[in-house]
């Protein structure tokens, strides 16, 4: 399984994101709008190994993930009214996977691999378009402050 995940990274280009997992942007439009300063729409493709998270961040656009291959992905989140909620992102509908998934801007939120010694590979759509000054990522004690009640997934999805 190692091998059949580094020949994807290599095949797609994908590179270490700065959450935990690996992209490549894949399409940036050439419209943009916010007073023609963001691009109207971004894409990437992202894998996430199962020892591997996605850490809690944050942004300012929507994004909606696209399922493509491996095993499911469980997006876990903490919304705008501190709620916390999870969903598989894959394509057994049956077991509550949703093969396409939409995260609202402002969401805290991150991503594990259902199975172990797997991965996970998505695409993300932002719209607006992604701007690295709109991410920002959690400490865990910052987040166990506001959200105690979430201790054990803020610990499992934040750096210290």
């Amino acid at each position: 399984m190692k091998l059949e995940i580094e020949k994807l990274i290599n095949q797609l280009g994908l590179i270490p994101h700065p959450e935990g997992g690996f992209y490549k942007e894949t399409y940036r439009s050439i419209e943009t709008c916010i007073d023609e300063t963001r691009n109207l729409k971004t894409a990437i493709y992202f894998l996430l190994r199962s020892e591997d998270v996605s850490h809690f961040h944050r942004i300012k656009s929507d994004e909606i993930w696209y399922f493509h291959a491996g095993s499911p992905l469980v997006v876990h989140s903490i919304d705008t009214n501190g709620n916390y909620f999870e969903q598989k992102v894959g394509i057994n509908l049956l077991e509550g996977e949703l093969p396409q998934y939409l995260v609202p801007k402002n969401t805290i939120f991150g991503s594990s691999v259902l199975e172990k010694n797997s991965f996970s590979l998505v695409s993300c759509s932002v719209s607006p378009g992604f701007d690295f000054e709109d991410f920002e990522l959690f400490k865990r004690d910052e987040l166990i402050e506001k959200y105690p009640r979430y201790k054990d997934i803020i610990t499992r999805l934040t750096l210290k």
